[in-house]
């Protein structure tokens, strides 16, 4: 029932978007248009630990419907006490993407796109010592801008389709993780990332 709930007042939600729409320009997609993307995260708190990404993308069209361009992120963890003495972590990335907009619906813009990419992980003992991780990332995900004008748009990511995660530790041996979620409407809504975008 909850998950019923969830998705009438989404579709009300978009319904009502699109008609409050009528008076604002639609954004359109061309060969050659260009965009930044990306979030910001902080998480900080007595039982959390203190978190913080930056996520920039740069997109680039090949016509109306398919891009391609390249991610970088970064991430630094301060941990609380925990069973495996970390102190912190900090981390960095690069990879590449092709983003195919297979629905339009006015401003709103629906997506699919794969990455692949890689990833260095340095992790801080409390102890002093410290160990680095390397390793390949691969995903497909769901998702949707909103242009509330014809440049700036919101950007939902709704759903990791398929995410794969490949570490290589210094000190240690190489671990791999596939996840495969097809049954989109039990997470569909569950966990979206937010960022912005801007095209010009």
């Amino acid at each position: 029932m909850k998950r019923i709930i969830v998705v009438l007042v989404t579709v009300f939600a978009f319904g009502f978007a699109n008609a409050q729409e009528s008076g604002l320009p639609k954004a359109t997609f061309s060969k050659g248009d260009m965009w930044l993307e990306g979030g910001i995260t902080i998480t900080t708190g007595d039982s959390s630990d203190d978190y913080f990404a930056i996520t920039p993308k740069f997109g680039y069209f090949l016509d109306q419907k398919w891009a391609v361009g390249g991610d970088f992120n970064i991430s630094s963890v301060s941990y609380l006490l925990n069973s495996n003495n970390l102190d912190k972590s900090n981390s960095y990335g690069i990879g590449v993407f092709a983003r195919y907009y297979f629905l339009n619906f006015g401003n709103f813009k629906a997506y699919g796109e794969t990455g692949l990419g890689y990833n260095h992980t340095k992790l801080e003992y409390l102890n002093g010592t410290s160990d680095t991780n390397d390793g390949i990332k691969a995903n497909i995900d769901l998702g949707i801008n909103y242009f509330f004008t014809q440049k700036w748009a919101a950007t939902f990511t709704l759903a990791e389709v398929l995410s794969y995660n490949n570490a290589k530790p210094e000190n240690g041996s190489s671990t791999s993780d596939l996840v495969v979620n097809i049954n989109l409407f039990n997470n569909i809504f569950a966990q979206p990332k937010f960022g912005l975008l801007y095209k010009w």
